[in-house]
């Protein structure tokens, strides 16, 4: 069964405290990978998987300036995201964890007839499903 969570019953905590003005959280896992050849073929034969990083996106309206302190200080912090479907209690839920996190770049965006939206690209070390 597919559970569906909802961005208006979510939430997003750094240190544990909440996202403010929060759009979107979007993130990617990453490892390394190297192809093993087989000698004489153009093929294949084995895989070697190295490094596992999180890169993700945090986008908020106007800013945050906790994050722009981590940025500033160059400073580690934990990102915790409540995935929810609804309030009752039975409702679908997960807890994504980012650990050890580092905001890696900053852009801002305004346009004519739109608030401020600032985009926080960052590193984690690994996200936990719970």
């Amino acid at each position: 069964m597919t559970a569906l969570f909802v961005a208006n019953r979510s939430s997003v905590l750094i240190d544990g405290a909440a996202v403010e003005g929060l759009q979107s959280l979007a993130f990617r896992v990453v490892t390394e990978r190297e192809d093993i050849r087989a000698v004489g073929s153009g093929e294949r034969v084995d895989v070697s998987f190295g490094l596992r990083t999180v890169q993700g996106e945090l986008v908020v309206k106007s800013a945050t300036y906790l994050l722009d302190t981590h940025l500033a200080q160059q400073s580690s912090f934990q990102l915790v995201a409540n995935l929810k479907k609804d309030p009752a209690a039975d409702a679908p839920r997960r807890t994504l964890s980012f650990d050890d996190c580092y905001v890696e770049g900053k852009s801002f965006g305004m346009d004519a007839g739109g608030s401020a939206i600032t985009t926080y690209a960052f590193s984690a070390t690994r996200v936990r499903e719970e």
